[in-house]
């Protein structure tokens, strides 16, 4: 009989998958499995000062690195604490495992006690809870089989009083490699093929709107091809942001954050060709962007309903790249070429684009959030990773950031949460480990859960945040605004975010006037801990989208 505990099992169990950092906080259902982690060669614990913020990391962790993110709780109360975490994790597909400690199974009463599953159901989350320790091995190499294939969050529930038994087997424990079916390039229909091919024959101003699934596809070179064989611009959804950095014929990002230009195109468009991309509701505009153009959907599920709207004419079920290769190769043997929007003159007028051209004047020590982003921008080298949050300057961030690849943009906005891209950005700051990170957040969403600030600094966790400070909830201000009404209630005053800083441990500073985040970033450079830059933005200057949907400017 070994004299290991279940508790010992397990954690080897998850080291065994792989498992090189686990973000935590302990309670009594989880911490003898979460101190045997810490034990073990080669694997780092994040002890974090909120659950919630827990499974936040193990999702940012997991967005950077394509790995499974795990993260755990204890019961009860620390397990309802995760609802929102695990909700965006779910609908960010996101690939991560959450080891919930459970109340015991032989007491007869337990103040903690609660039926876990219909609530990590209700999130999205698939749910495995661990009844019998002869199961207890199979449990865990399901949990990260699921997490892996299906992409998505699993909840992984251990009652307490199981994990302190002795381990009854041996020690052997076969990984999910062992299950995962090799990753292939699901290879489109030819039949359908030629039906693209008749649409792009037909089209004089094609678009190819690309998204996520065609960055983990890796089709960007395939993509431009098939563009430019067919005369097409080249867009991206939110999360395909950067895809196409640096071609003279990219609008950047479709939608709700689509420049006045861009819009224009998408109007006059007559095909849209959608790759990796859900074409959901902001996507598309509520299907307003091209109302006037065919569409077609390359994606390895298509959905022809989605978000409560058709999302295209003609679906092709393949890998986006394998697609791509695919109708390129057949508009060739067929002799299909097509000039569509491009000319010298269009790639000009890209050039030329602004996603903002409205000047406004700046209240006395702030500065336009706008142009606060452009400098940001120039200031930040483009190897590092940028989290950013959500809030009303999240469009302003997304839209005026530039020459950066899509991989190093990371937004954490999947279920429409202000406060989890500071604990995300921790996640990916530990997966990165050279302090190459950019949080962008809001005042308002940082206040949340500004008590991982302490965590930064105990982790030595090196990385920058710029906090967008408005002074209050920017997002409901500029709506009461829009609708002629007091936004009072939405101001908290801006308070000293930098002093706050400084009491956790960390670097802070006031930006109040343009030119100041050059020399601010040389300091961060030279120093060894994290950094918050409170970033005094003008309250009064709405962005371009809140414009345009708030407040009706055309």
């Amino acid at each position: 009989m070994s004299k290991l505990q279940v508790s010992d099992m397990l954690a080897r169990a998850f080291a065994a998958e792989g498992v090189e950092v686990l973000f935590t906080l302990m309670g009594d259902a989880n911490m003898y499995w979460s101190a045997a982690m810490a034990k073990l060669p080669g694997v780092k614990v994040v002890h974090a000062r909120h659950e919630h913020c827990a499974v936040s990391m193990a999702d940012g962790y997991a967005r950077a690195t394509g790995k499974v993110g795990v993260a755990s709780t204890t019961c009860g109360p620390g397990f309802t604490q995760i609802m929102t975490a695990l909700t965006i994790a779910a609908r960010g597909n996101v690939p991560m495992v959450v080891f919930a400690g459970d109340s015991p199974l032989a007491a007869s009463w337990y103040i903690q006690q609660l039926d876990m599953a219909p609530l990590a159901l209700a999130t999205g989350a698939h749910y495995v809870p661990v009844k019998h320790v002869d199961r207890l091995l199979d449990n865990v190499r399901e949990a990260f089989q699921i997490a892996q294939v299906e992409r998505r969050p699993v909840v992984l529930s251990v009652p307490m009083d199981l994990q302190k038994q002795p381990w009854p087997h041996l020690t052997d424990y076969t990984s999910s490699a062992e299950l995962v079916p090799t990753a292939q390039r699901p290879l489109p229909d030819p039949a359908i093929v030629d039906r693209v091919v008749d649409m792009i024959a037909e089209a004089n101003k094609p678009i190819v709107l690309a998204g996520r699934g065609a960055i983990r596809s890796g089709a960007r070179q395939a993509l431009e091809a098939l563009a430019e064989q067919s005369g097409a611009l080249l867009a991206t959804s939110l999360l395909g942001k950067g895809l196409f950095e640096g071609n003279p014929y990219a609008l950047d990002i479709a939608g709700a954050f689509a420049s006045d230009f861009a819009r224009e195109r998408f109007a006059e468009s007559d095909l849209v060709i959608g790759v990796g991309a859900g074409l959901g509701h902001y996507t598309t505009e509520g299907g307003y962007l091209y109302s006037g153009a065919r569409t077609m959907q390359i994606d390895t599920n298509p959905r022809g309903l989605w978000q409560g709207l058709r999302t295209a004419d003609l679906h092709v079920r393949a890998d986006a790249r394998a697609a791509s290769e695919a109708i390129l190769a057949r508009m060739k043997q067929r002799g299909v070429s097509r000039p569509g929007f491009r000319n010298a003159e269009m790639a000009k007028q890209i050039a030329a684009d602004s996603p903002d051209r409205k000047e406004f004047s700046v209240q006395a020590n702030t500065v336009d959030p706008r142009k606060a982003i452009l400098e940001l921008d120039q200031a930040i080298p483009k190897d590092w990773e940028i989290i950013v949050g959500g809030g009303h300057y999240f469009s302003i961030a997304m839209t005026h950031m530039r020459g950066r690849p899509a991989e190093k943009y990371h937004v954490v906005n999947d279920f429409g949460a202000i406060g989890s891209a500071l604990p995300a950005a921790i996640g990916i700051a530990a997966a990165r480990g050279d302090g190459k990170v950019m949080l962008i957040e809001g005042d308002g969403s940082l206040l949340m859960h500004i008590q991982e600030l302490e965590t930064i600094r105990r982790q030595g966790i090196r990385m920058l945040i710029s906090v967008m400070n408005d002074g209050g909830y920017g997002a409901e201000v500029h709506k009461f605004r829009a609708h002629g009404l007091d936004p009072s209630d939405a101001v908290h005053g801006r308070g000293d975010l930098a002093g706050v800083a400084t009491g956790f441990g960390l670097r802070g500073a006031s930006v109040t006037q343009p030119g100041q985040f050059a020399p601010l970033f040389k300091e961060h450079q030279g120093a060894n801990i994290g950094t918050v830059w409170d970033v005094h933005i003008d309250d009064l200057i709405p962005s371009r989208a809140y414009r345009r949907v708030h407040y009706g400017e055309a």
